[in-house]
């Protein structure tokens, strides 16, 4: 290890650098820097009496960077380009570090401005980039409410736009809030402050819509409503955008990118909010149609009560009942008349069926002269089943008799002139 007196200059607290030697050691390295072409929004200039170099401070349009420029003074004032605060231009020059003051800048040798044309094709050129990337979807946008509680504006101090919205909104709403936040709306820091207050209003609870409002203007003034930083930004917001920046015939990006395009403040003004006397008027109409509605219903009620009441069931609810009894009572009657008609038919079928059983019973037969034989419980259907000696019992029309069998007599007629086949074989006793 070196000692501190052996030590290279400038690496010691003993052995150190005078100023002089660090600034001409960082002139020399930046001034080995090659030359550079470099775009940018004009935000300060300045040119001092006496003096022949012109000062300006260039300015990144979408972030809070600027540079420092130095140039010949005829570049600004005799040069083929109108240089004034806010223009965008792109120079060249080469990186200069400026030892007297130990600043760096940059020596410009040439002043370009960017056209309209180029301005206008690469506005083109991202929206075409932003609605690849689906921030002009339809589906994101958010819903706007119907009467929010307070809106946030974003506006120039004291500007036209300002003026209509509060007092447009005012008229139709009395009771509306805003939460202003002034900022620059043109220029090189109208970006970076329109972003900063959106992102201050949209971290706000009680804010519930956030209005972006401008009185139109040129194509220039106009640029910062189409930088790719303030288009994401109102993208990324939660809380819904209306985009009121006064100028139809080319909208900037950001009409695109907010929840809602109004097409001036005064329009966003009638949007934000209903109108109170037309919203009581139509409070007023809603209620007389509902009382027209309310009556008609009760109207149309009571008349189907009346119309159930008038029906016969209602009207007379014991005549369904009557009517039914005086058809069971007839009923009963043809029930009844037809139970004596049936018994009386089969009474007189039975009357009937007696007398023929009477004319063709035994007791009709025996009445004739015939008789009955029995022995014992058979009755003699044949000779050969009353031996001689049985014991026989003959029964008459009028009575029975006790006779015993005698035998078989021989064929032919008896004593008395009957023949054997009426008389039998039969001693009456």
């Amino acid at each position: 290890m070196s000692s501190p007196a052996q030590a290279a200059p400038g690496q010691s607290p003993e052995n150190p650098f005078p100023v002089r030697s660090v600034a001409t050691r960082i002139a020399g390295w930046i001034d080995r820097l090659g030359s550079v072409w470099v775009e940018g929004q004009i935000a300060q200039m300045s040119l001092r009496p006496g003096t022949r170099t012109a000062f300006i401070t260039l300015r990144d349009p979408a972030a809070d960077m600027s540079l420092s420029l130095t140039c010949p003074r005829e570049l600004v004032t005799a040069g083929p380009v109108e240089v004034t605060e806010g223009a965008r231009v792109i120079v060249h020059g080469k990186p200069n570090f400026y030892t007297g003051r130990g600043t760096l800048s940059l020596r410009v040798t040439e002043i370009h401005a960017v056209g309209i044309g180029e301005l206008l094709a690469r506005i083109d050129r991202l929206r075409r980039l932003l609605e690849a990337e689906g921030l002009f979807d339809p589906r994101l946008k958010r819903p706007i409410p119907f009467l929010p509680g307070t809106v946030g504006l974003i506006t120039g101090r004291a500007s036209a736009a300002e003026h209509d919205v509060r007092t447009v909104a005012a008229t139709r709403w009395p009771a509306v809030r805003f939460e202003i936040r002034n900022t620059a709306v043109q220029g090189p820091t109208a970006v970076a402050q329109i972003v900063a207050a959106l992102t201050e209003l949209d971290a706000a609870e009680h804010v519930e819509v956030i209005v972006l409002a401008r009185g139109g203007g040129s194509v220039e003034d106009l640029l910062p409503f189409s930088d790719e930083t303030l288009c994401r930004a109102i993208s990324a917001c939660t809380t819904p955008v209306i985009s009121a920046v006064g100028h139809q015939p080319d909208n900037p990006i950001c009409d695109l990118v907010a929840d809602l395009r109004a097409a001036t403040p005064t329009d966003a003004a009638k949007r934000i909010v209903p109108d109170a006397v037309a919203e009581r008027a139509l409070v007023a109409e809603l209620h007389k149609r509902a009382a027209r509605a309310l009556r008609h219903w009760v109207d149309r009620e009571e008349k189907a009560v009346a119309g159930l009441r008038a029906r016969p069931v209602l009207a007379d609810p014991l005549a369904a009942l009557a009517s039914r009894g005086e058809e069971i009572t007839r009923a009963r009657r043809t029930l009844r008349r037809d139970i004596i008609r049936q018994l009386d038919a089969e009474s007189e079928r039975v009357g009937h069926l007696s007398a023929r059983l009477s004319t063709l019973g035994p007791a009709a037969t025996l009445a004739r002269g015939y008789a009955v034989v029995t022995a014992g419980d058979r009755v003699l259907r044949s000779v050969a089943d009353a031996p001689a000696g049985a014991a026989l019992r003959i029964r008459l029309s009028d009575g029975s008799l006790a006779a015993h069998s005698a035998g078989p007599l021989p064929a032919g007629e008896l004593p008395g002139g009957l023949p054997a086949e009426e008389h039998g074989g039969i001693d009456e006793h």
